[in-house]
């Protein structure tokens, strides 16, 4: 797990760096490499790159880019560790979307835990006035489209090879960031290339290592360490982009990333009651 987080923000990182090139560009040279790799696994597996059910296969990959391309923009206006805390809001929408699509009973503590993650946010930008607006609203876009991808895989389960799922995400990724990235292209120089080819190379080798985590250990062990990522990636920002993080900052990411910690070990001591009673 720590693998995977430092993975993702050594991506987080290139996008960054990367600031003054396009964001579709940018969502264009992430996905297509990733495609060469999912596509290289599913054909080497002879598994059928079409899955059972399109339909929701192509809506899991629309809204999975719209909230990647938010996020990347994000990047551009917020301070490394602030946009990543915040896209790590997904699972309360998640959980807010389960009650109404999914008719699925949320705890009254969760939704106590709910207002104080949001209250997480109002402290970053309420109170920190460094923060900018726009890409508070990217980075929240993000996080609610995020929170739809979970519901969407949730409805998807077992039927789908979980590589098709990600080939469709990354095919579709490529199409949008490529027809996009065409009416403000630029030429990338010199390390730009290696940067841009790497980020799908971080990408899927951060979703292997989760994985490979997930299928080791107990989700109540592993599943906290997913926001080494804030940890990772602030550091990133404060020694190699000089970012300054205001006290309200850090106390905001502290309430959000504390309130998701929380609601993972609630979630897995109820699962654990549930097996016991079954």
């Amino acid at each position: 797990m720590i693998i995977s987080t430092f993975s993702f923000a050594c991506m987080n990182l290139i996008v960054k760096y990367l600031s003054e090139i396009n964001t579709h560009q940018i969502v264009f040279f992430r996905s297509v490499s990733s495609l060469i790799i999912t596509t290289t696994f599913l054909w080497s597996y002879k598994i059928s790159f079409f899955g059972n059910n399109k339909k929701i296969l192509v809506l899991r990959g629309l809204v999975g880019v719209t909230s990647m391309t938010c996020f990347f923009m994000s990047i551009k206006y917020l301070p490394i560790g602030t946009a990543v805390s915040l896209r790590y809001l997904a699972p309360i929408f998640a959980g807010i979307f389960a009650v109404f699509f999914l008719k699925e009973k949320i705890k009254l503590i969760q939704w106590l835990l709910f207002i104080v993650a949001f209250l997480g946010v109002f402290v970053i930008k309420g109170v920190d006035s460094q923060v900018h607006s726009f890409g508070l609203i990217l980075v929240l876009i993000a996080a609610v489209f995020s929170g739809l991808v979970y519901i969407i895989i949730g409805k998807i389960g077992k039927q789908e090879h979980p590589v098709v799922v990600v080939n469709y995400f990354m095919f579709i990724a490529t199409i949008v960031g490529g027809v996009l990235a065409i009416f403000n292209w630029r030429n990338p120089v010199g390390i730009e290339w290696v940067l841009l080819a790497s980020l799908g190379v971080f990408g899927f080798f951060g979703q292997v290592n989760m994985t490979k985590a997930f299928q080791m250990a107990p989700t109540s062990q592993i599943a906290p360490m997913k926001y080494l990522e804030v940890i990772f990636s602030l550091l990133f920002g404060v020694f190699i982009f000089g970012e300054i993080y205001t006290f309200w900052s850090l106390l905001g990411i502290s309430l959000i990333i504390g309130v998701l910690i929380l609601n993972i070990l609630l979630k897995s001591k109820n699962d654990k009651r549930v097996k016991l009673k079954m």
